[in-house]
């Protein structure tokens, strides 16, 4: 552990390298989970019900898809400031803050996937549990596996957006070393000093991180066409 340690001690400077990739998967995980809670039930919701705007809905729903994070930093550091109307919570420059940001910038992601899939899956699974008997709950239970694939590919893309977020991060985490330093924060801290070859190694590390998700996505992609193809 130790020769870890001094290995990495002698590749970068003092930007907190440990702390930056606690902090950049703490951040990541947690905003995916909350995001994937909140995008798939809002996108199973928004395909299972009719109702008046409901296309306005989801032409607003893409848009947000592609909205600029620095944006979303931007409004969630308005909101939890402290004159601002979240701002007894205390969340600003801290990682529950980054989080929030996160959030709100992958929900619309997955739950614009999630709704793109459930229009072509949903109407063929609901005549099968119809036929069957099954009851609203196991329709929808049996809606959420014959999508799980679906439904991880949308989760795996949120978990890629909020790794290498540093827009909206920075605007609500502050970039503080040890507390809300992430590996793209670091990136950019090293880059505005001048210690290049110290960034292109961490951003090496963090391409790494991404590059290995990439790989289980593909292996789920296999595993989905040995079944169909069986």
């Amino acid at each position: 552990m130790n020769g870890i340690e001094n290995l990495v001690n002698r590749l970068f400077s003092d930007v907190g390298v440990y702390d930056a990739i606690r902090v950049t998967l703490c951040m990541s995980v947690c905003s995916t989970l909350l995001s994937s809670v909140f995008g798939i039930a809002l996108g199973l919701t928004l395909e299972r019900f009719s109702f008046p705007g409901k296309r306005i809905v989801v032409r607003i729903n893409r848009t947000l898809m592609g909205v600029p994070p620095v944006v979303v930093g931007l409004v969630v550091y308005m909101l939890i400031m402290r004159r601002g109307p979240l701002g007894f919570l205390g969340l600003l420059f801290t990682v529950r803050g980054m989080i929030l940001a996160q959030t709100l910038i992958i929900t619309p992601i997955i739950c614009g996937m999630t709704y793109s899939y459930a229009v072509k899956t949903a109407p063929a699974v609901r005549v099968f549990a119809k036929t069957m008997g099954a009851s609203r709950l196991q329709t929808s239970l049996l809606l959420v596996k014959e999508m799980k694939y679906e439904l991880y590919f949308a989760m795996i893309s949120g978990f890629g957006r909020s790794i290498s977020e540093v827009g909206a991060v920075m605007l609500v985490g502050g970039n503080i070393k040890g507390n809300t330093r992430t590996m793209t924060t670091a990136i950019a801290l090293l880059k505005s000093q001048g210690i290049f070859h110290e960034g292109l190694t961490l951003g090496l590390l963090l391409l790494a991180m991404a590059f290995v998700i990439q790989c289980l996505a593909d292996f789920l992609r296999r595993e989905v066409r040995e079944e169909e193809n069986y």
